[in-house]
C-alpha cells in the first residue's frame, strides 16, 4: 500500500520525466544546429542544470519523510532500479558515456580537458568507494548483537519494547539518509565537473546523450515490464 510520500514523489517525478523528455528534443535540435550561438547552448545548459537539481530538491525534502521508499521505489521499472546505486545512477558511469562520445562522436578534447577528466574520473572514484565502505559498515552494524537482540524484543509486543525498536528504526533511517545524500552530493559534484571541464557544445552532446539513455531505459523498462504483467 503506498503512502502519501510515495504518492507524491511518484507525481512529482512522471512530470519531471516528461519535462527532461522536453528537454531532450530542445537538446538533439541544438546539437544538430551549428548556428545557435554560445550564450544560447549556455541558457540551454542551465536549463538542464536547474531541472536536475529540482529533482534533487524535492528529493531531498521526500528522504526526510521516508528515506527507506527509494530503496523500494515505487515510481520506478524494475529494469531502472537494476540500474540504481544507492537510489541513483552511480557518479562514475557518466565517465563512459564521455569515453563512447569521444570514440563515436564530434566530441574531440584537448589535453588541457583530457587530463582534468582523469583527475575528475579518480576523485569521484575515491569518493564512491568511501561511500560503499560507509555503507558496508553500516549493513555490519544492523546486523550487530544489539540489532538482534532489538529484533528479539519486537517479538514481544509491548510498550516499552515498541518505543525501543522504534527508536532503532529511526536511527537506521537517519544513517541511510545521510549516506544517500552523501551520495547524491558525489552524482552532482560529477555532473558539475563535466559540464566545467566541457566546452557548450560538448555539455549539449553529453547532455543529450546522458538524457537521451534515462529516457530509453524507461521506455524500455516499461515496455518489458507491462508485456509481462499483461
Amino acid at each position: 500500500m503506498r503512502n502519501l510520500v510515495e504518492e507524491k514523489f511518484l507525481e512529482f517525478y512522471e512530470s519531471w520525466v516528461i519535462q527532461l523528455e522536453l528537454y531532450l528534443h530542445q537538446l538533439l535540435i541544438a546539437h544538430n544546429n551549428n548556428t545557435m550561438s554560445e550564450t544560447e547552448l549556455r541558457a540551454l545548459i542551465s536549463k538542464l542544470t536547474t531541472h536536475h537539481k529540482a529533482y534533487y530538491t524535492a528529493k531531498w525534502a521526500a528522504i526526510g519523510e521516508d528515506v527507506l521508499a527509494f530503496f523500494g521505489p515505487i515510481w520506478l521499472n524494475p529494469l531502472e532500479k537494476a540500474c540504481f546505486w544507492l537510489t541513483g545512477w552511480k557518479p562514475s558511469t557518466v565517465f563512459r558515456m564521455v569515453d563512447r562520445l569521444r570514440k563515436y562522436s564530434r566530441v574531440v578534447l584537448v589535453e588541457a580537458q583530457v587530463r582534468k577528466l582523469e583527475e575528475l574520473r579518480v576523485k569521484t572514484k575515491f569518493d564512491e568507494q568511501k561511500i560503499e565502505r560507509e555503507m558496508e559498515r553500516y549493513q555490519v552494524a544492523m546486523a550487530d548483537r544489539k540489532m538482534v537482540e532489538l529484533a528479539r524484543l519486537g517479538c514481544h509486543v509491548g510498550g516499552e519494547s515498541v518505543v525501543v525498536v522504534e527508536a532503532a528504526v529511526r536511527g537506521l533511517a537517519t544513517g541511510l539518509e545521510k549516506m544517500v545524500k552523501a551520495a547524491d552530493c558525489v552524482r552532482l559534484k560529477t555532473l558539475k565537473g563535466i559540464l566545467d571541464i566541457l566546452a557548450p557544445p560538448q555539455c549539449v552532446e553529453f547532455l543529450a546523450a546522458a538524457a537521451t539513455f534515462q529516457v530509453q531505459l524507461r521506455r524500455w523498462g516499461n515496455r518489458r515490464h507491462n508485456v509481462t504483467h499483461s
